[in-house]
């Protein structure tokens, strides 16, 4: 709960007029809110996480990829770096004050990390179909422990964040998932004229966060020959959050979890507990 310092170092760079700008595009980018301490437990909790990853890492790229993409989960409780960058840093008041939220509760984590030479994109896509949450109030950080240029960064379609859900379909089939084909509306064409829409994406430097809305349209592409791109990321729920149990398996899953709180409910247990709360007027 607020750690002495870090809701004031967050103030300073979630001003008024970057939270509003959260509202209207769904994205922006906090410069510079990590100091060099945080980023080196980042960069230490990534390269723990990559010489023992979890049961629930996932490789995906294809095994003709020049380079190497996995992906982990949930690693918060065993990897120190991890927790005491989410518990001890101004992640989670920047999320309270990004949100419009009295309390900012950590949701799960996520690591992304794309070896020199990755090919393989990750094709634009919402992540709230692949949640077990439902609500307005809600920001994924996306933190590089690495410089990343402007053409492999992390992209946004503006405003998309306001839409409805879109298809959701598999990253290298593109076959629908969880909904009849027709039943959602498709997502738009992106790549075939890119200067047709409001797109968004910041080359990046380590310190700096991507926040971004769990609706929001996003992607990213490979990286070069040159570069690694280790990130990791790190959902926060705000005031309006409530459990979604769904049909389908969640990404991540939350084994039991629809045995403790039923539908409906405020996501009030301990593996979601609130780091950030607003300070009385």
């Amino acid at each position: 709960m607020n750690q002495p310092g870090y809701t004031d170092r967050a103030r300073r760079v979630v001003t008024p007029a970057l939270a509003a700008d959260f509202a209207r595009d769904g994205a922006v980018v906090l410069r510079g809110l990590l100091d060099a301490t945080e980023q080196a437990t980042l960069a230490r909790g990534i390269d723990a996480n990559l010489a023992a990853p979890s049961p629930r890492a996932i490789v995906a790229s294809r095994p003709d990829d020049p380079g190497f993409f996995i992906e982990d989960f949930c690693c918060w409780q065993s990897n120190p770096d991890y927790r005491a960058l989410i518990e001890h840093s101004p992640l989670a008041a920047a999320a309270g004050l990004l949100m419009g939220s009295t309390t900012a509760r950590r949701y799960h984590d996520h690591m992304l990390t794309k070896e020199p030479g990755t090919r393989a994109p990750t094709p634009w896509h919402q992540d709230q179909p692949y949640y077990n949450v439902e609500g307005r109030q809600n920001v994924s950080f996306w933190i590089p422990a690495d410089p990343v240029r402007r053409h492999s960064t992390l992209e946004f379609l503006a405003g998309s964040h306001r839409g409805p859900w879109l298809m959701p379909r598999t990253f290298m089939t593109h076959e629908a998932r969880w909904f009849p084909e027709g039943s959602l509306a498709e997502l738009p064409d992106i790549e075939a004229d890119r200067s047709a829409h409001p797109l968004l994406g910041w080359a990046l430097e380590p310190g700096d966060v991507v926040a971004f809305h769990m609706l929001t349209l996003h992607a990213t592409a490979g990286v070069d020959a040159d570069r690694r791109r280790r990130v990791f990321s790190v959902r926060f729920l705000g005031d309006d959050m409530r459990h979604a149990p769904r049909r389908w398996k969640t990404s991540p899953e939350f084994p039991g979890l629809a045995d403790e709180l039923p539908a409906g409910a405020p996501m009030d247990h301990p593996l979601f507990p609130v780091l950030w709360r607003a300070e009385a007027a």
